[in-house]
């Protein structure tokens, strides 16, 4: 072997080296949370009179307090009966609807969705009963930053950053292999029971807005959910839990981003506003509707429609009077299928924004990031 291809070969192992060095430091990262966690709702039922630094945000990131938008500023409500008929008809009108929703504002509320009311409050109950609970029996299910899944305090790993104010609970409901029971709460009795019969109404219910979704772009009405992996997606729950908080002009329950997978369905708490959306540089305190979903268009449905469809940047404020609890279901591509621009939605005079990507290399960035508006999105942008 000449001197030449040695040096070829030597740098060549020195940078598998060095690959394998920095994919064992991440791996090791993930195994554990650089620094005690400690839960939210102890601090709140501790009485304190002011907030730790650790949940004082930068100013620039601070909510005001006093900005309420007036009601027609809403996001839309859609109601979707009749949206697909008996003969396999759908309504245009409706179809329009979102549509609109989708590119302008990449949210977007829903009535009439066919999820039972009382399926969704005694959802949305059943966790309330389980923050409830005593700390030692929820610290058994504390989670990792590798997964997520189980009784956690906060996102990402960077040691230092400053906090939300919540605490949340994180499971898995799709695929099926990753679905253990064992994980989710057993307390209260009735909790994995009900949290799986939610679980599957809201999957039908995703299913539905897809195929709206791809038929609102002249797409075949299973494109969408083909691009995700047709029956092969993931499916996961995040219940938050944000407790009551003395310096709520300080702090977030959680910060600006958006949505790392293809759609969240929300069940807010309608008693207890918190959701806020961007729409053209102001933020927007949503008025939950009663029995209502919120619908949040997330990054990979922006990257599959090249950005016809919109994720809009959107953060949580928290109050000192009442704690509040939500349920964010999220519907996401399978974890090893690169998503990109699909080819129908590209052309000469319309390139492709984004390269081809999984979504478990995209959703690493939050996992250790943590939430941080829409830098992510924007950063896998492909040069012009």
């Amino acid at each position: 072997m000449s001197k030449r291809n040695r040096s070829k070969q030597n740098k060549k192992m020195n940078k598998n080296k060095k690959d394998v060095k920095i994919e064992t430091e991440k791996s090791s990262m993930m195994d554990e949370w650089p620094e005690p966690i400690v839960r939210v709702q102890s601090l709140a039922e501790s009485n304190l009179s002011t907030l730790p630094d650790r949940y004082i945000k930068p100013a620039s990131q601070r909510p005001t307090m006093t900005e309420d938008a007036p009601a027609a500023t809403n996001i839309p409500i859609i109601d979707l009966e009749g949206l697909f008929s008996e003969d396999g008809s759908s309504d245009d009108v409706i179809m329009a609807k979102i549509s609109e929703a989708c590119r302008e504002w990449g949210f977007f509320q829903v009535v009439n969705h066919g999820v039972r009311p009382e399926l969704m409050d005694a959802a949305r109950e059943n966790w309330r009963e389980f923050f409830h609970l005593p700390v030692n029996a929820k610290e058994t299910y504390s989670n990792s930053p590798r997964t997520y899944e189980g009784y956690g305090s906060r996102l990402g790993v960077e040691k230092g950053a400053i906090l939300d104010w919540s605490d949340y609970y994180y499971l898995h409901h799709l695929p099926p292999h990753l679905k253990d029971f064992n994980k989710w709460p057993s307390s209260p009795p009735t909790i994995r029971e009900v949290i799986d019969e939610y679980g599957k109404e809201v999957v039908q219910l995703c299913e539905r807005i897809m195929r709206v979704l791809s038929s609102n772009l002249g797409l075949d009405k299973d494109k969408f959910q083909e691009a995700f992996g047709g029956k092969n997606i993931g499916a996961c729950l995040r219940v938050n839990y944000y407790p009551k908080c003395p310096r709520p002009e300080l702090a977030l329950g959680l910060s600006s981003h958006s949505d790392p997978g293809g759609m969240t369905i929300l069940l807010p708490d309608d008693q207890v506003f918190g959701l806020q959306v961007r729409k053209d540089n102001t933020w927007i305190t949503v008025k939950p509707h009663p029995h209502a979903f919120i619908v949040n268009i997330g990054d990979q449905i922006q990257i599959l429609s090249n950005s016809t469809y919109k994720s809009v940047e959107h953060r949580v404020i928290v109050n000192s009077e009442r704690e509040r609890v939500s349920l964010a279901f999220f519907y996401n591509p399978k974890s090893d299928i690169p998503i990109q621009p699909l080819q129908e939605l590209v052309s000469t005079h319309n390139p492709p924004l984004y390269p081809p990507m999984t979504f478990d290399q995209y959703r690493l960035f939050i996992r250790t990031q943590g939430p941080r508006g829409k830098s992510h999105v924007e950063s896998h942008v492909s040069p012009r």
